[in-house]
């Protein structure tokens, strides 16, 4: 659709930049949240099976108020996931991962 030139930017309109290195995303299977009177502190972390330390892979800072919106968006795009592909299942279990994930054990 081709863009109307005549038609003024909407008042609330942000232009998002996004660069090739942050659209790649960071995996991470673990977040430990933290908070303050006034801020929410949200560590992602990649937890690697026999590896016995973990990294923090990003934090983010939010405000409260922000950190409420954001829930508000988890829930809706998880009603909206689960409305496509059915339920996401939930264990208490810890994760399983096969005993050579990640590559044969070296000796020294």
């Amino acid at each position: 659709m081709a863009e109307d030139k005549n038609i003024p930017p909407q008042q609330n309109q942000i232009n998002i930049e996004l660069s090739e290195e942050i659209a790649e995303g960071v995996y991470a299977n673990l977040a430990m949240i933290a908070h303050s009177n006034s801020e929410f502190v949200i560590d992602f972390i990649r937890l690697m099976p026999g590896v016995p330390k973990a990294k923090v892979k990003s934090r983010i800072v939010i405000t409260p108020e922000h950190a409420k919106r954001l829930l508000s968006a988890l829930k809706d795009n998880i009603s909206k996931y689960e409305a496509n592909f059915g339920p996401i299942k939930q264990t208490n279990d810890v994760p399983t991962f096969p005993m050579n994930f990640g590559g044969t054990m070296g000796e020294a």
